[in-house]
């Protein structure tokens, strides 16, 4: 069996699938997308979307902020690879990042409080230790 030589690279597109996927889900939940009429909504302009339930709005506010980390992500890792930073470390911060964000999202969308909040702690520590590859140098 082949062995997963991931890198910091890996991550960072599994990272912006990740960001699709939360997108695609809130629009999902937010439309009903598994009802008849859910698809019809879906498949429209989206004039007659209705309100979203409060876990719909939690996969909204989580999807959004994935955005808004994956640009900081982005820029830290173009940042640290210009820079030539050492691989190890940004394979990691990124693996962290990305590990921390795919629990952050069901986490958050199920409302768990506390723990959604060490999750979205690990990604941006994550992110610090890609940055810190920049700053040491």
């Amino acid at each position: 069996m082949p062995t997963l030589n991931m890198s910091d690279l890996h991550y960072l597109v599994l990272s912006a699938i990740l960001a699709w996927v939360m997108l695609l889900t809130a629009s999902v939940l937010r439309s009903h997308g598994w009802t008849h009429a859910g698809i019809r909504v879906m498949l429209g302009n989206r004039d007659d979307v209705p309100e979203p339930t409060p876990a719909a709005a939690r996969a909204d506010r989580a999807a959004r902020n994935m955005v808004e980390n994956l640009v900081l992500f982005t820029a830290f890792l173009a940042a640290a690879r210009l820079a030539g930073a050492n691989g190890a470390p940004l394979t990691l911060g990124a693996s962290i990042f990305f590990w921390a964000r795919l629990a952050y999202f069901p986490l958050y969308v199920a409302g768990v409080r506390y723990l959604r909040t060490v999750a979205w702690a690990l990604s941006l520590a994550g992110m610090c230790l890609i940055a810190a590859q920049v700053l040491s140098q």
